[in-house]
């Protein structure tokens, strides 16, 4: 889930953080890449056939994830970027009633195939098994060998990916953190890269840029210090706390404001909306995105070598049944990109100019009237999900 409805607010009340761009633009940068999501991505996405089941080998076991981490990474190399792909590690405690909660949705949506399948109607089909994913670890553990195999370097995370993205992109390892969860800002990465691999155009059959969010920015026109930003994240609605009804971004940001701490403000809050007790602990999810578990930056080395292609070959054509004449294009393509070599950026040979600091005006303020049809408004609504909640609908309830 990432922070609920953070994206579309950001656009909406701090547009100066968001710039679209695209792929191609990320020519010889550094990318830290959010492994477990793509992981699950392709498990859903690269399916075939009338009953929507994954690709899979001769001995029947699931190849949609090798696919899919083969095709983007090739497509990666082949536009100057260099990916970094972080694996989450275990998932801390505070996580384990949203996993519980997800394992009960995947469960329902078990049975709900069973019925589609036997009624044979292709939409609850394919509905349903997008929601029955599951990864394994024999599947993290194939994606990571491809990935040696590719030359290209694979971190593992001892706890949330997301974290360990944000710290080699404040070590300066990396340019930016991609990953769809908007918690990678909480955890802290200065850049983030959403919807760099444009996953819902084959669904909408419309193109989307990549958006580009800058952390420094976020805070300087929300006019808040980090820590109140975390705040401002555990009040929308995390992984590791409940969610409060009737509470989006909009009225979490202007709780804050009014009463200054997180604390403060949900105590103004029915507490017939509050979460339980013990699904509800504050200090320890603003310590967990404070400090979280993380990898080392200093002892991580990063190097692009030379794909293993005998390794390669072996990999996906003896144990994976890939066909072989596919295989010999990649390993083509891979070949074309080393010739190639590592791009510099233009930039490389100029001074950055530091940015300009924004004037008072243009800083947000959550108490002044803002018009329906706006720029930022129809423009956070374009990202998806209206101009302050995400996927819900703007609140309109009063603070209480």
């Amino acid at each position: 889930m990432g922070i609920k409805g953070l994206m579309p607010f950001l656009s909406d009340s701090a547009p100066s953080c968001v710039k679209e761009t695209k792929m191609e633009a990320m020519t010889g940068r550094v990318i830290a890449i959010d492994a477990s999501m793509c992981l699950y991505q392709f498990l859903v996405a690269v399916r075939q056939g009338a009953s929507q089941s994954n690709l899979a080998n001769e001995a029947g076991e699931v190849t949609s994830h090798i696919q899919g981490f083969l095709s983007r990474t090739v497509r990666l190399l082949e536009c100057g970027i260099r990916p970094v792909y972080v694996f989450d590690g275990k998932p801390p405690e505070l996580k384990r009633e949203t996993l519980r909660e997800r394992e009960e949705r995947k469960q329902e949506a078990d049975g709900e195939l069973a019925a589609a399948m036997e009624s044979g109607d292709a939409d609850a089909i394919k509905k349903a098994s997008h929601r029955t994913v599951r990864a394994t670890p024999q599947m993290n553990a194939d994606v990571q060998e491809l990935l040696r195999l590719l030359g290209v370097p694979v971190v593992l995370a001892p706890c949330e990916a997301e974290a360990s993205c944000a710290a080699l992109c404040k070590a300066g390892k990396v340019y930016a953190t991609a990953t769809e969860d908007m918690d990678a800002l909480t955890f802290g990465t200065p850049k983030m890269l959403k919807n760099l691999f444009d996953t819902e155009s084959s669904r909408t059959a419309q193109k989307r840029p990549v958006f580009e969010l800058t952390l420094s920015r976020v805070l300087e026109q929300l006019d808040v210090s980090m820590a109140t930003f975390i705040d401002f994240c555990i009040l929308c609605g995390c992984d590791y706390c409940g969610t409060i009804r009737g509470i989006g971004p909009a009225t979490a940001f202007k709780l804050l404001k009014l009463h200054g701490s997180l604390e403060a403000a949900v105590a103004t809050i029915d507490a017939n909306k509050l979460p339980p007790e013990e699904q509800w602990q504050i200090s320890e999810a603003r310590a967990l995105f404070s400090s979280p578990p993380q990898v080392d930056p200093s002892q991580v080395d990063l190097k692009w070598t030379s794909p293993d292609v005998a390794g390669l070959k072996s990999f996906l054509i003896d144990r994976h049944s890939f066909n072989e004449g596919r295989v010999t294009k990649v390993v083509e393509r891979l070949s074309a990109c080393r010739a190639a070599g590592s791009q510099s950026r233009l930039e490389s040979f100029f001074t950055a100019k530091a940015p300009k600091t924004l004037p008072a005006s243009e800083k947000f303020n959550p108490f002044a009237k803002r018009a329906a049809g706006s720029p930022a408004t129809k423009r956070a609504r374009e990202i998806g999900g209206g101009s302050n909640t995400g996927k819900a609908k703007v609140q309109r309830k009063q603070l209480s």
